[in-house]
């Protein structure tokens, strides 16, 4: 592996619109974790999406795909520069000539048609990282689940930046410039990031968002078995994509919970003991919550493998408890601004 290599493989993550962002600031010369990105995007939340068009529910546990990089850059005074086009071959122009100056550059693709993608479910909300190409291969930053440093065909490429459907972005690009001054105030962002998301979560404007939606699951997920068209096959795959795939589930949930934990003592240095009493306990229900959607992810797979309708009841009963834990979480984080 080249130095090149190397240096970018320890920015892969666990979330890919994070992955790709600390790679972006990384080249900037901002070295931020991957929880304090996802923090500082507000990228915390939840949604339940049904259509017919669907081959089962999907449940995530984080804002929609590119909220959290607007949000960021919002947050930390930073330029982004975003581009999107229904032509191909003028977004590839776009790609290659920040690429041609050694600048990397994010994209937003359907992760179904990279060669190296394990896992074969279309979802046109994947972040990665171009970092470079030849004349035949793409070279890019994905996850530390899909091997960090990785390449794919640029047909390959091509196909997965052109597709549509659910959260895609045609041929979406994008990079971050840093602001005149060269750094940013990451102390006097934390309390806002935080107090916004939860305010999001808390007054969603639909029932398949924030607090509202794990309810609206825990109702529909007794009736699963009926959706979906073989609960065998398709109640394991929406427990993997939970788990272990990073759309929802226990993943964002850890990832916030040390967000909140990386917090503490830049809060703390402000002097409210009540704002530190509020993030450790908002932190402590986050944990916990983790934890629940971890038996929930395993609960749905065991439903799907057992043939067990019954076990999807006690799945409902842990989304009702996870609702009412991070709702308890999220109202403690708001009133943040007027402890802080």
């Amino acid at each position: 592996m080249s130095k090149l290599n190397h240096s970018l493989q320890s920015l892969a993550g666990q979330h890919c619109e994070t992955t790709a962002l600390g790679v972006l600031l990384s080249h900037s010369g901002i070295d931020l974790s991957e929880p304090m990105l996802f923090g500082l995007g507000s990228g915390l939340s939840f949604i339940y999406w049904d259509s017919k068009k669907q081959d089962f529910p999907f449940l995530g546990g984080r804002v929609k795909p590119f909220q959290l990089t607007q949000s960021l850059a919002a947050r930390l005074g930073l330029t982004l520069h975003s581009q999107e086009t229904s032509s191909a071959q003028k977004a590839w122009e776009q790609v290659r000539s920040s690429v041609d100056q050694g600048i990397p550059v994010g994209l937003q693709l359907d992760s179904y048609y990279l060669d190296y993608f394990t896992s074969r479910v279309h979802f046109a909300g994947h972040m990665v990282a171009l970092y470079d190409y030849d004349e035949e291969t793409a070279f890019i930053v994905d996850t530390e689940q899909q091997g960090g440093c990785v390449s794919t065909s640029l047909s390959s490429l091509r196909l997965a930046r052109a597709a549509g459907g659910a959260m895609s972005a045609r041929h979406r690009s994008f990079t971050l410039t840093l602001p005149d001054s060269g750094s940013i105030n990451l102390a006097s962002a934390i309390i806002p990031a935080i107090t916004e998301c939860a305010q999001s979560f808390l007054a969603p404007p639909i029932a398949n968002l924030g607090h509202r939606g794990i309810r609206t699951t825990a109702s529909r997920i007794t009736g699963w078995f009926d959706r979906v068209e073989n609960p065998h096959r398709d109640l394991p795959i929406i427990a993997t994509l939970m788990e272990r795939a990073g759309t929802g589930g226990a993943l964002f949930r850890r990832i916030y919970r040390d967000f909140l934990t990386e917090c503490l003592p830049l809060v703390s240095e402000t002097g409210s003991s009540a704002a530190s009493t509020s993030l450790e306990r908002g932190r402590d229900l986050f944990a916990e919550s983790a934890q629940l959607w971890t038996q929930v992810a395993g609960l749905i797979e065991r439903a799907g493998l057992d043939g067990d309708p019954a076990t999807l009841q006690q799945a409902s009963g842990l989304l009702n408890s996870i609702a009412e834990l991070e709702t308890a979480a999220m109202t403690l984080l708001a009133s943040l601004d007027s402890s802080a």
